[in-house]
């Protein structure tokens, strides 16, 4: 069995008292880098490769059971059923089984805050506030701090999972994943003679990436659909119609809805949103007024949560969509030593706003005290819940990374390690993590062929998971 090195035990940088015995003093980039050189000693860059599931290993049904006691009992059949339909998508809803098995695993010591869910779909592009299109990792649920290795692992995963679901071969799957783990070593190295400000303000311009696109065919059909959807937030991504200048949410039955019963909990939480936001942002917000709300199903792993969609309007029409979304524990917090929240909502808050280099202006978290009203059977309970909230994603923007999968994944591969490497830049060690990694091949191997031997693993739950459905033991929505 690998023995991870919990945070408890990662290499600890060595330090020396200042002169007036206050702080210790800041190590040399220069001897940063030696010590990273030095965790190879520890821990060979090829052992990243090994993983071998616990006799004693958590059943993932199990795992998948005892979370869904924590969602809305009504949509975990919507969950599962997405999760049912291939070994990826089952992959995206079982983050809380890879964590497990993650932490049993071997990792050099570095720590980043970590995306907790990071697999090939939750990297996606958005408009940042000069109207540039990025791109970036787009889901925090589970963000925490966890050994760097982990996003690493599960990227290299979902490339492998994904590769073959397209039809390409095993060899072009592991190079998939080999790729994504090459552009993450080949960043690291780009922004570890960088200053912490010159980090921290670099980002990805998507239309750029673009143009380094190995095939002639993804550069030019990714380009021209970008070009095509900057503006679709004009369009309020489809969601608002007008009646006489007044605006409204639209419904799209049965997972975008309105459930009148559940308004005051939605507008009690966005209140309190309002409330509580610094001076700059309440002057914004004080000019909107919330006028309707509807509840939506999201993404796989999100399924069953509770998220709804406010739509805010000026006096003159004029909209903002705000989305508010239920935090819960993340996965990664049972495995690994952390900082406490009294709000799950500002852990998300906080770990997007390292990781990403455009953070949405309006991030925020809330929650609800809405007391259950006797005899009184609800369809969601909002009561003491604790929330999130952020700008509404543009949906068909956020799609282009999607696209730019579906066109070319070995194209993707390296735009996902690319951005992964920026993100854990920012909260860990680049020089130690740079060190440790080095300029061969052997790194970015051991993570494919560690994604090689865990993706079969996935499949084999899949294949179980699928046959507690046939047997009757998980509900699933037609």
């Amino acid at each position: 069995m690998n023995a991870a090195i919990p945070p408890a035990r990662a290499p600890k940088r060595k330090s020396r008292p200042s002169e007036n015995g206050g702080e210790t003093v800041l190590e040399t980039r220069s001897a940063r880098h030696q010590e990273g050189q030095h965790l190879r000693k520890i821990l060979p860059r090829s052992a990243q490769a090994d993983w071998t599931p616990l006799p004693e290993r958590p059943d993932p049904v199990a795992l998948l059971v005892e979370q869904g006691q924590r969602r809305i009992p009504s949509l975990l059949p919507v969950r599962y059923a997405r999760m049912r339909v291939s070994p990826f998508a089952f992959l995206r809803g079982s983050a809380i089984v890879m964590a497990a098995d993650l932490a049993h695993t071997s990792s050099a010591g570095p720590m980043v805050q970590s995306c907790g869910d990071c697999h090939l779909a939750n990297f996606g592009s958005y408009a940042s506030t000069d109207g540039l299109a990025v791109f970036d990792i787009n889901d925090f649920d589970e963000t925490y701090p966890a050994p760097f290795e982990w996003d690493l692992k599960r990227l290299g995963t979902s490339f492998i999972l994904a590769s073959l679901e397209n039809g390409l071969s095993d060899i072009q799957a592991h190079e998939n994943a080999r790729i994504a783990a090459a552009s993450y070593q080949s960043e690291m190295a780009r922004l570890a003679p960088m200053s912490p400000l010159e980090i921290w303000a670099d980002r990805i311009d998507l239309a750029a990436a673009i143009e380094d696109f190995s095939d002639k065919h993804t550069r030019k059909a990714v380009k021209a659909r970008l070009e095509a959807r900057l503006d679709s937030a004009r369009a309020h991504f489809g969601l608002v119609s007008f009646d006489k200048a007044v605006p409204k949410l639209k419904v799209k039955p049965p997972l975008v809805m309105r459930l009148p019963g559940e308004d005051a909990t939605i507008r009690e939480a966005f209140d309190r949103y309002l409330a509580t936001q610094p001076p700059e942002r309440a002057t914004l917000l004080s000019r909107y007024r919330l006028k309707d709300t509807l509840f939506k199903v999201v993404g796989v792993g999100s399924v069953g949560t509770y998220c709804a969609i406010g739509l805010f309007a000026t006096a003159d029409g004029e909209t903002l969509l705000l989305q508010i979304k239920e935090a819960q524990e993340s996965v990664l917090a049972a495995h690994v030593q952390g900082p406490a929240f009294a709000n799950q909502g500002q852990r998300v808050v906080a770990g997007q706003r390292l990781m990403q280099a455009t953070s949405d202006i309006f991030l925020g978290w809330t929650h609800t005290n809405t007391a259950e009203q006797p005899g009184k059977r609800r369809r969601f309970d909002g009561a003491n819940k604790q929330f999130y909230v952020r700008r509404l994603k543009d949906s068909r923007l956020a799609a282009i990374g999607t696209d730019v999968a579906q066109e070319g994944l070995d194209d993707y591969s390296a735009l996902c390690g690319r951005a992964l490497a920026r993100a854990h830049a920012r909260s860990g060690d680049v020089a130690m993590i740079h060190g440790y990694l080095g300029s061969g091949d052997g790194f970015a191997e051991a993570i494919a062929n560690f994604s090689a031997i865990y993706a079969s693993q996935t499949r084999k739950d899949w294949r179980d998971f699928n046959a507690a459905i046939d047997r009757g033991d998980l509900p699933v929505a037609s």
